[in-house]
């Protein structure tokens, strides 16, 4: 695998990973590299700083986490943020595996519209953007109503 920063003609600049260079260039000449931000696909490689390896008789840095320096503030946005998921997933109903099915039957007007989260396979996922069924990953993981305690 290889790691380019690349920049659009909007000038933003984002990182991307191709097989080799050779891939990278055959995706940008079949217009497959796009910028995240905008979807521009004029996009080029931008000035990126070397990676340069360790020495092997070097230490690894400690990387053990670190206690919160305000566990009440911390404590404070867990609570906040699991009141949003709760709140979120009252207001939706949970459609599992046939999510996309769900999804694309709103879409084409074929059931009422309302909120729905589910599962679906990143085919499924890919296909629904395609189609332009509006579509969003939740920040949080979700369990089947059945499964929960």
């Amino acid at each position: 695998m290889i790691v380019f920063d690349l920049r659009c003609g909007q000038d933003h600049v984002f990182e991307i990973w191709f097989g080799s260079s050779g891939d990278y260039a055959d995706q940008k000449a079949r217009g497959l590299v796009a910028c995240p931000y905008c979807g521009d696909t004029d996009v080029d490689k931008a000035v990126m700083a070397p990676r340069v390896s360790a020495k092997g008789n070097r230490a690894a840095p400690d990387m053990r986490p670190v206690a919160s320096q305000n566990p009440e503030a911390m404590k404070d946005m867990m609570a906040a943020m699991a009141a949003l998921q709760k709140r979120m997933l009252a207001q939706s109903t949970y459609v599992g595996g046939r999510f996309a099915d769900e999804a694309r039957a709103i879409h084409h007007g074929e059931k009422d519209a309302r909120p729905i989260h589910g599962k679906a396979t990143a085919a499924e996922t890919r296909s629904l953007i395609e189609e332009g069924v509006p579509v969003a990953p939740l920040p949080f993981p979700v369990l089947d109503p059945r499964d929960e305690n």
